[in-house]
């Protein structure tokens, strides 16, 4: 089982800091102004599609961050002994892509998410459990299936790690000023 799980934490580290990106970028004082909201200011039925709080640069540079991560573990993958005999997935044989789908994955599910919160009237900030963290996770799964099928037993442990993971960095970025709310 700890085979699973190390691969769960490995496999899935690209979306994790992608959906962590958004949060880090708006801080960047150069990368401040480039807060344009993937919705372009639109509505759906009288409510924001997706908010202010959803933007290009947070997406853009998840999206780059995650298929940086990637190639990362696919370079160490390959010139690591340690790590290749740790990780049960074959790293050389997939395809740098796979980064940039965990990357657009956990990016798009945070999204739609958004956008399900808005129509029900949930506020911008509040807290919508388990959904708020789960929504990246199920889309890094479903986006990444296009390339590599994992078995259940591994998605869903990506998904309960991840889940628990999510949790204790929401409330360490409580802590630390970077979040409004612990969860």
């Amino acid at each position: 089982m700890i085979d699973i799980i190390i691969l769960a934490l490995w496999f899935f580290a690209p979306a994790g800091i992608a959906n962590a990106t958004p949060v880090f970028a708006k801080r960047i004082p150069y990368l401040r102004k480039w807060k344009t909201p993937l919705d372009f200011g639109k509505s759906f039925k009288g409510k924001r599609i997706l908010g202010d709080n959803k933007t290009w640069r947070g997406f853009c540079f998840g999206v780059i961050l995650a298929s940086l991560v990637f190639w990362l573990q696919k370079y160490l993958y390959i010139h690591n002994d340690l790590i290749s005999s740790l990780i049960k997935l074959d790293y050389a044989s997939l395809p740098i892509g796979l980064g940039i789908l965990l990357g657009i994955g956990a990016l798009l599910g945070d999204a739609i998410e958004s956008f399900f919160k808005r129509q029900l009237r949930i506020p911008s900030g509040e807290a919508w459990f388990p959904f708020d963290q789960i929504d990246y996770i199920i889309g890094g799964i479903l986006l990444s299936s296009l390339v590599i099928t994992l078995t259940p037993l591994q998605n869903v442990t990506v998904l309960l790690v991840w889940f628990g993971l999510h949790l204790v960095s929401s409330y360490v970025g409580y802590l630390l000023g970077l979040k409004d709310k612990p969860i």
